[in-house]
């Protein structure tokens, strides 16, 4: 008979495992801190990867309906430099490998796949400790508790399961980003939104950057990113608005003013986003009844694989513990000695990433993706 798995965490990793366990006749409960499931914003646009993201959506049974929710056009970037010269423009000419989906849409189509009591909101976790024999109590902030016969921590950087694996706490990477949205941009916003165009935009400079991209219904969704000491965010009051984008854009002094308006025409008010990771090579022993998927075992930066290998996780823990029904050891040390080296992998692909900020920037980015000599 197979365990019951019990999920912390309603991102689109853990929904990918509890939908994979569902389509296997898998018992399966995930456990949310969010009140509902539009209780904040989901983010912004994903590119869902065929060697990853697609795979785990067609072992969840869902790729068809995946399908349906990409938006066309996504696929084209540009990328600028601070004075709003033009170095590469690349169009979306519609043979992309990489389609574009809003994470919320996605995460959504997740949560409509599974039965209504799958998923038990307004549970944030406070203390999970064991209790011998790969059993674990789960506490929540109400004092309500459950325990749990197989444990999943899907909860994200600051997860309350990882502490029963490993002690590694996530360190600052050393980028802070403020982000914000123009909201109907074509009508309100309309030089923006030409600048920006149908898909991306990266505006890069040394130890600074602005992007912004195009989602549903014109929304142009925007991020400054700077190289900052870890206390820079907390030195800014976010609560006075204008003062905030006032002293954020100070850190862009000589950009374009086309450019800096992206942040301070901002519809909402700034919302401070310090970066965190793991340790590149973070694994641990094996302990009974309980494991790790996405943000809570591999916090990486922000390389477009995250929510991807998060997907992945899910679906291949997922088929695990349905391929080894009564032995959920077996299927836990399975999926961790293939996830380990893969995350590994994973989190390297961050050089694109660590090149936005580089003294030459955006002219490694540039001969990375183009294969050009940088251009000094």
């Amino acid at each position: 008979m197979a365990t019951s798995v019990t999920v912390i965490g309603a991102g689109l990793g853990g929904l990918v495992l509890a939908r994979v366990l569902h389509v296997h006749g898998v018992p399966v409960t995930v456990y949310e801190a969010e009140r509902s499931p539009t209780a904040r914003a989901q983010g912004g646009l994903l590119d869902i990867h065929p060697w990853n993201g697609q795979p785990a959506l067609e072992a969840a049974g869902l790729i068809e309906e995946f399908r349906g929710l990409v938006l066309p056009g996504r696929e084209s970037y540009r990328v600028l430099d601070r004075e709003g010269t033009v170095w590469l423009d690349h169009p979306d000419e519609g043979a992309g490998d990489r389609p574009e989906v809003q994470r919320g849409d996605l995460r959504q189509l997740l949560l409509d796949s599974l039965p209504a009591a799958t998923v038990r909101w307004g549970h944030k976790v406070v203390e999970v400790r064991a209790l011998g024999e790969g059993r674990h109590e789960v506490v929540f902030a109400d004092g309500a508790a459950t325990t749990a016969s197989l444990l999943v921590g899907a909860d994200g950087a600051w997860s309350r399961v990882r502490p029963l694996l490993s002690s590694a706490i996530p360190e600052y990477a050393g980028v802070s980003t403020v982000e914000t949205f123009l909201l109907d941009g074509d009508t309100r916003h309309p030089a923006a939104a030409r600048l920006v165009g149908g898909g991306s935009l990266m505006a890069l400079a040394p130890g600074r950057g602005i992007l912004a991209h195009r989602e549903n219904g014109g929304t142009l969704h925007v991020y400054g990113q700077l190289c900052t000491p870890e206390d820079w965010l907390a030195s800014i009051d976010f609560a006075d608005p204008a003062a905030a984008s006032a002293r954020v854009v100070e850190e862009f002094d000589g950009w374009e003013p086309e450019l800096t308006t992206l942040i301070t025409d901002g519809d909402t008010p700034l919302v401070p986003r310090p970066l965190y990771s793991l340790p590149a090579e973070h694994r641990w022993d094996r302990v009974p009844g309980v494991t790790l998927l996405g943000d809570a075992a591999h916090l990486a930066l922000p390389n477009g694989e995250g929510a991807n290998v998060a997907m992945q996780d899910g679906a291949e823990l997922g088929q695990a513990i349905a391929a080894h029904p009564g032995d959920p050891e077996t299927a836990l040390a399975e999926y961790e000695r293939a996830m380990f080296p893969r995350a590994t992998a994973a989190a390297a692909e961050g050089t694109d990433f660590q090149l936005m900020f580089a003294d030459d920037a955006p002219h490694g980015v540039i001969a990375l993706w183009t294969g050009a000599e940088p251009t000094p």
